[in-house]
């Protein structure tokens, strides 16, 4: 059939991918599976009970909830009759969510649990549109989700919901997406029918996945990326099993075994991490195998222009090492993708090396969100790049560097202003990322940097802040880092340690500590920084180098402010939060502070690099 509309995903599901597990989840221990037409009935109960309640074309309804069948059920069965989804992260401050509940217009809100109905009720007060709350899960004397199936159950009305499926036009305004804002608060992406689904289109040959296969998903619905990907995998007929937390993705994968998963570059990170400390526990030959299979990877080319001897290498790595990383990852993965921020190049080698594929892709919620995605092979993937830009999308380089964009997967505009949708989409309907970047052989795109994060040093020199962070994240001892330097002389950081890290390499050099907030005034442990930091350095141009770093004492989490929900640093709430420590780097404070080591201070570790 011909899907032209979200809800078309559905109606082909039922006619070509029948399967008892078109969605499932695990609770209390089981996974819960639903059929296609299971799926398709619950859509359709909650478009009669929406109609029944009086929801038209055009009605705002928010939903805030982890992943599981039930956002499948009420995305579809909302548009399906033209009722604009508005999904909400579940880690905001209530200052946002009061922000999105007043602007949306919403007339209904459903939570997933008692802990975002308490953090909601209480501001509905300020949100006079707001008819109905309901949760998803069951508690005693709170309104649920069922009342509205419940009412669809009774007032059924096949041949009405098929006039109303016709009537829904592909440009009509599907849903709201509020971006997370790294700056000021949020904005309301306007998408449509024809963004999301021109999208699939563009991306279907590339995902290699089929109908045979499960796809488990752990990012939050809510975010552009996964919803595509949501729609992208059942497009294909293939299952998608909902993660039971963040913290159980181990344990879910190797239960299902699926051929794939969708993470932002920070759970890769992690991954990677989770080996290293898997390698450094070996001892003897294994160990030594490791790190050489490590080492190997981290020099993978492809196109096998490594040549005869690499080649041979990596096998025997395979055969010995890379091929008990995939096992931890289930054995059966195809396709790992990575987007919504810059992934590391070393990770890209590594894992591509090891035959686990990561394709990075390219997007922005204003581009539903795929521009570009790194392919399945040579010369359609390139490490260090975000890969060729999709077929119905096109591209163009303005003078200053900036990638402009143009295709149907670019958003109606901001809801309620106008003024902003101007600012982004110029007056030949060129669409301004906000990214600076380049655009190579075969049409593939390479980011070099934000153009609004770039600073000039009052040397002139100009520095591109996550190219240099994207370097120090590297190492095992830092989180988080946020590269400053604006009009400065020299650039500098405020660093989040990785504390778990940190505490074992304590814990192994006998450094006691109260709390982190004695542990990043040691001595001893500012040493270490300092060492990392000058070997990182010496891979940088002069005018990159950090020459002053703070570290805090804390974690960065979306909940604490520092991380968008997408885990993107937050650059203007850290200057506010920190102001004292920024101010040290630069020396515009007397207030006592230890802001790195001087250069020639005996390092207090005897770990050897």
């Amino acid at each position: 059939m011909n899907v032209l509309r979200t809800f078309d995903i559905l109606t082909q599901l039922v006619e070509k991918y029948a399967k008892e597990d078109a969605l499932a989840i695990k609770r209390n221990g089981k996974w819960e599976k639903f059929s296609t037409i299971e799926y398709k009935n619950m859509a359709d109960l909650v478009s009669y009970g929406l109609l029944a309640m009086g929801f038209t074309k055009g009605d705002k309804l928010i939903t805030i909830s982890n992943n599981r069948p039930e956002w499948n059920f009420l995305d579809m069965g909302m548009s399906q009759i033209g009722v604009v989804h508005v999904p909400v992260y579940p880690n905001i401050s209530p200052v946002e969510y009061e922000h999105i509940l007043t602007h949306s217009d919403a007339r209904m809100v459903i939570v997933s649990s008692h802990e975002f109905y308490q953090k909601i009720k209480p501001l509905l007060k300020k949100a006079p549109n707001v008819e109905k709350l309901y949760t998803i899960d069951q508690f005693p004397r709170i309104p649920n989700w069922e009342e509205i199936t419940q009412m669809g159950s009774e007032h059924q009305d096949p041949d009405k919901l098929e006039k109303i499926k016709a009537s829904i036009d592909q440009d009509d305004l599907m849903s709201i997406i509020y971006t997370s804002g790294t700056t000021g608060r949020s904005k309301g992406v306007m998408l449509s029918h024809r963004n999301f689904i021109t999208n699939v289109h563009g991306t279907t040959e590339i995902l290699p996945v089929n109908q045979h296969d499960r796809f488990l998903s752990f990012l939050p619905l809510c975010h552009v990326l996964e919803r595509m990907v949501n729609y992208l995998v059942q497009n294909k007929g293939a299952s998608v099993y909902y993660a039971e937390s963040i913290d159980t993705i181990g344990e879910n994968l190797r239960e299902i075994k699926p051929q794939g998963f969708t993470a932002v570059p920070r759970v890769i990170e992690k991954l990677y991490d989770k080996l290293i400390l898997k390698g450094k526990e070996l001892t003897g030959i294994k160990k030594a195998l490791f790190f050489w299979a490590v080492d190997l990877g981290l020099k993978f080319e492809l196109n096998k222009a490594n040549g005869f001897f690499y080649e041979l290498q990596r096998s025997i790595a395979d055969k010995l090492i890379y091929s008990k990383w995939r096992e931890a990852l289930g054995g059966n993965i195809k396709v790992v993708i990575s987007g919504g921020a810059a992934l590391q190049e070393r990770l890209a080698r590594v894992f591509n090396c090891a035959r686990i594929p990561i394709m990075e892709g390219y997007g922005l919620t204003e581009t539903s969100p795929v521009i570009s995605v790194n392919q399945a092979d040579y010369p359609f993937m390139q490490f260090g790049t975000v890969g060729p830009v999709i077929e119905n999308v096109k591209v163009m380089i303005a003078e200053d560097g900036e990638i402009l964009m143009k295709g149907p997967n670019l958003m109606l505009g901001y809801y309620k202003n106008q003024e902003m949708t101007d600012e982004v989409i110029d007056k030949d309907g060129w669409f301004h990322t906000g990214d600076i970047g380049i655009l190579l052989d075969h049409n593939i795109l390479k980011i070099t940097d934000r153009k609004k994060e770039i600073f000039k040093l009052s040397t002139g020199k100009y520095v591109a802040p996550q190219i240099v962070e994207n370097r120090f994240k590297e190492s095992s001892f830092i989180e988080q880092i946020m590269v400053v330097g604006e009009g400065e002389k020299y650039a500098a950081a405020i660093i989040c340690p990785t504390f778990h890290f940190l505490h074992a390499w304590c814990q192994r050099y006998g450094i006691k500590f109260r709390d982190n907030k004695d542990l990043i005034q040691k001595p001893k442990v500012l040493a270490r920084y300092q060492q990392e930091v000058d070997k990182i350095n010496k891979s940088l141009g002069n005018h990159q180098q950090l020459k002053k770093f703070e570290l805090t004492c804390a974690d960065w989490t979306p909940e604490t402010g520092e991380l968008s929900p997408t885990l993107k640093v937050r650059r203007k709430f850290l200057k506010e939060k920190y102001k004292i420590k920024f101010d040290r780097l630069y020396g515009y404070t007397d207030e006592p502070g230890l802001v790195g080591m001087p250069n020639n201070l005996e390092s207090a570790d005897p770990e050897k690099e």
